[in-house]
């Protein structure tokens, strides 16, 4: 590994997104030349994909911690501060549907997409 590999690895998240955050600004307020402007230009783009790649391994362990016993992934929605809470009755009940429901899934064919869950 280069000088800079190993300097990209040791590189916390937090210190590469304030470090590309402070490029962006400076190449936002111009007066650089175009070699400046460049290797700042550089920087970030290496300092961009370091951080796309924490963030994919984030994810995946993640998904892993998340897996079921049948190693499928469930997703559920994040909602910041009732993950702390004591689950309530309706979360209760909620979970109880949700399993009831996944045994008889072969027997039931899907409900149809509603025209406002498409992406496009």
């Amino acid at each position: 590994m280069t000088k800079k590999g190993e300097k990209m690895a040791t590189l916390s998240f937090e210190k590469a997104l304030e470090d590309l955050e402070k490029i962006v600004e400076k190449l936002e307020k111009g007066g650089f030349s175009l070699s400046e402007s460049l290797a700042l230009f550089e920087k970030g783009v290496k300092l961009a994909r370091f951080l796309r790649e924490e963030l994919e391994k984030a994810e995946k362990k993640v998904e892993i911690l998340l897996k079921d016993e049948k190693g499928e992934v469930k997703e559920k929605p994040f909602e910041l501060g009732k993950e702390e809470a004591a689950p309530s009755e309706e979360k209760k009940e909620e979970e109880e549907e949700e399993e009831s429901s996944d045994s008889g899934k072969d027997e039931e064919s899907p409900e149809p997409e509603k025209d406002e869950d498409l992406p496009f």
